[in-house]
Parts: structure tokens; C-alpha cells; sequence
């Protein structure tokens, strides 16, 4: 169980009453505990090496997160806040580019969801609320499944892909 109920107060693009694209929802199956893969979307090594960007916050509901490039420059290209938070279960975060991150109809969601399959994981992805034709409605339909596959093959082997061949 969570320990609050969801932030419904945040606002995000659905409550301007923008038109949202339709959701990106992608399914992946991880041989790995639902505790190690929720590791590898908040580990700041891990995420490092698979996506990177590492992910910094206090994982705490109400809490700002940062996608921050490891190139070491502390460039912050996304951020938002964290949604609701339900360890190893669910987390849900606002989600736009840092310069777009007060404007509420730049705001999307983040669902993450992981469902215990025996010692496997099921990881449900659904970003939502997207501006319609945006470079981010763009880039989360082209980036999450490289992305995904990347966490799965570090979850599972301890080694990302090599960069070269994925990006």
C-alpha cells in the first residue's frame, strides 16, 4: 500500500483541458524480482548505465525528481515530481523538459507499474498526456522501448547493450 493517496493536485497537461495524445503503454517481462527491477528505475548507477541520465530524488511522494545527463556537465534535461510512490509496485511522476517544467500543459505522467510473475517481473509502462505531435510526444514513442530493453538486459545480465548499436 502507499503511504499517502496520490498528489491529484499536481497538475498536469489533462487538467488544462488540452487535447492529450493517445498513450504510449509498453509491456516488458524482466527475469528479476519486482524489487530489483524497481532498483534499476531509481539506482543512480544503474540507470547510468542503461538510460544515460541518472534519476535523482528522495523517491518520496510530493518530491521533485531530476533525468540528469551522466556526462558529468549536471544538465537536467527532464524533471517533475513524484506522483504517487508504492515500493515495488507502482510510481507515477509528472514528467516534461526542464525549461517546460512550470507549464502544466507541458506536464505529462509517468506510470510505472510491476507485477510479480513467480521469481519474474511484468513492467508496465504508460506515459500520458501528451501535447499531440510534440518533440516529446516524438521521442517518448522512439526512446522507451530502447530504454526498457536496455533496464532489461542490466536487470538481467548486470551489463547494458552496447551503446553503439541501440542508441
Amino acid at each position: 500500500m502507499p503511504d499517502t493517496a496520490p498528489l491529484e493536485t499536481i497538475p498536469t497537461r489533462a487538467s488544462t483541458g488540452e487535447i492529450c495524445a493517445p498513450d504510449f503503454v509498453y509491456t516488458i517481462y524482466i527475469a528479476a524480482s519486482p524489487e530489483k527491477v524497481w532498483n534499476g528505475l531509481i539506482d543512480r548507477e544503474m540507470t547510468k548505465a542503461y538510460w544515460g541520465h541518472y534519476n535523482e530524488s528522495d523517491w518520496k511522494q510530493g518530491s521533485r525528481w531530476e533525468h540528469v545527463v551522466s556526462n558529468g556537465s549536471g544538465k537536467v534535461d527532464v524533471r517533475g515530481q513524484i506522483i504517487e510512490i508504492d515500493p515495488p509496485h507502482k510510481m507515477v511522476w509528472s514528467w516534461a523538459f526542464a525549461s517546460e517544467a512550470e507549464e502544466p500543459a507541458k506536464l505529462s505522467r509517468v506510470t510505472y507499474e510491476l507485477d510479480a510473475l513467480g521469481p519474474d517481473t511484468k513492467l508496465t509502462v504508460t506515459h500520458s498526456e501528451l501535447e499531440p505531435g510534440s518533440s516529446m510526444d516524438k521521442g517518448v514513442r522512439e526512446g522507451w522501448s530502447a530504454v526498457l530493453s536496455n533496464l532489461k538486459s542490466m536487470v538481467e545480465t548486470g551489463k547494458a547493450m552496447s551503446e553503439d548499436d541501440w542508441k
